[in-house]
């Protein structure tokens, strides 16, 4: 784990690392409550896991690189469970195809829970020690289990999508908390930081691997939107053609546009006449035109940007306007009852007038995800965690409402091939100054 860096020794005090183990396994647990026993197995895509697997794999990571490698004496819970529950780790050995996750009838989901309960035993049994030796590594597998969680919320509106009967996760009142009508927020443009910008982890508290080193940046003069693009505004770009001719478009995102037959954003079902209408965790509703739209794709955000006379911003600029900012506000997940996006007002925007840099939707930048300058990988198998990965997809900043909160910060990379808007993708504006 060579360029990881550890956090501040505040942030490794073990009674602090252990509440956050417990938080986070707690939470995984209560995300998948009320939902029965075939929810939880089947799987709408290859893209996507079913909840069953999340709660297993997370569970496996702790059990292969901290309890397995490092704690004397640990026996595996089933010695057949690794070909199962591992996802993409090579060094690990022959594993279950992605796409085959879904036939997965056995384990039970009973029988995950149980795999849980005994690694979880067996981790608080062991955290001193590992602490002492390994403490890099139990912080990784919480990080690793947040990600999860919002991938479990994501897979699983994937999957409630495709049900006719439209099943609701959680009831309207748990995900729309607006103490008030939204306003409309208008659109402003923010000057950037000019010149040389320290990009990537400065250190202090955890980071992964694709965050280092810190290095230098030249940014040139940009202006950053102070808020993302909202429904009204994405409901504009359609009545203006905005999906019926290729002038906006990449290449690539044309061809995927009329190959697809893509004509709105994920989830809507409507139009002009009608009204539109949104799958949610909260069943079918209407499309708030406040709210920033999401589940679009970067070939969409590119050409709405295009449409809009902007760009999309690179993720130096992006990241240099949230560093000092704070990434525990904004609209995050807090507990199992996951909020939606939802509309800022005034209320929501910080004293540098930037509204949901962290949280509510994850914002496509146009930089492709590549190393930082002198990034090096991880030794063994957690080296494959993020580095393998960097080709062909696009870096995504900020967090959204399935976001864990505290797992965000202005470093923070994600990223997605061009195609893919499963996740809550949305889109900040940029230009040239």
């Amino acid at each position: 784990m060579r360029n990881q860096r550890q956090p501040a020794a505040a942030a490794w005090a073990p009674d602090s690392l252990l509440e956050r183990f417990r938080r986070t396994r707690n939470l995984s647990r209560d995300l998948a409550k009320g939902l029965n026993e075939a929810d939880m197995t089947v799987q709408s895509m290859p893209d996507a896991s079913p909840v069953k697997w999340h709660l297993a794999h997370t569970t496996w990571f702790f059990e292969t690189f901290l309890l397995r490698d490092h704690v004397p004496g640990y026996r595996l819970f089933d010695e057949r469970w690794p070909f199962l529950f591992n996802s993409y780790y090579e060094a690990e050995g022959e594993r279950l195809s992605r796409p085959d996750r879904g036939l997965l009838t056995r384990p039970t989901v009973a029988e995950v829970l149980a795999y849980r309960d005994h690694v979880d035993e067996a981790m608080v049994d062991a955290l001193p020690l590992l602490m002492e030796r390994h403490g890099e590594l139990v912080e990784l597998g919480v990080q690793h289990e947040q990600q999860h969680q919002e991938l479990l919320l994501t897979d699983l509106k994937h999957l409630f999508s495709r049900n006719p009967l439209g099943p609701a996760y959680a009831p309207v009142h748990a995900t729309i908390t607006h103490a008030q009508p939204a306003r409309d927020l208008p659109l402003r443009w923010i000057a950037g930081a000019e010149g040389l910008a320290a990009i990537g982890s400065d250190g202090q508290g955890f980071a992964f691997d694709n965050e280092l080193p810190r290095h230098p940046s030249w940014l040139t003069p940009h202006a950053l939107a102070n808020r993302p693009v909202t429904n009204a505004e994405w409901i504009e770009f359609i009545a203006d053609g905005g999906y019926a001719g290729a002038a906006l478009w990449l290449s690539d995102g044309w061809d995927w546009v009329r190959r697809e037959g893509v004509g709105a954003p994920l989830y809507w079902r409507g139009g002009p006449a009608s009204g539109w209408e949104q799958f949610t965790l909260s069943g079918w509703q209407k499309v708030d035109p406040l709210a920033p739209v999401t589940h679009v794709s970067f070939y969409e955000a590119d050409a709405f940007a295009s449409w809009a006379g902007a760009r999309l911003p690179t993720e130096q600029e992006w990241e240099a306007a949230a560093q000092g900012r704070d990434p525990l506000g904004g609209n995050q997940l807090d507990h199992a009852a996951p909020v939606a996006p939802r509309a800022e007002d005034g209320g929501g925007v910080d004293d540098g007038g930037f509204a949901s840099l962290f949280g509510n939707v994850w914002e496509w930048t146009g930089s492709a995800y590549r190393p930082w300058p002198g990034y090096r990988t991880a030794a063994g198998a957690v080296g494959e965690y993020n580095g393998k990965f960097m080709s062909g997809q696009f870096v995504l900043r900020g967090g959204s409402c399935a976001t864990p909160r505290g797992h965000a910060r202005a470093s923070y990379r994600n990223f997605f091939h061009p195609h893919q808007r499963w996740q809550f993708t949305g889109v900040r504006l940029a230009r040239t100054l």
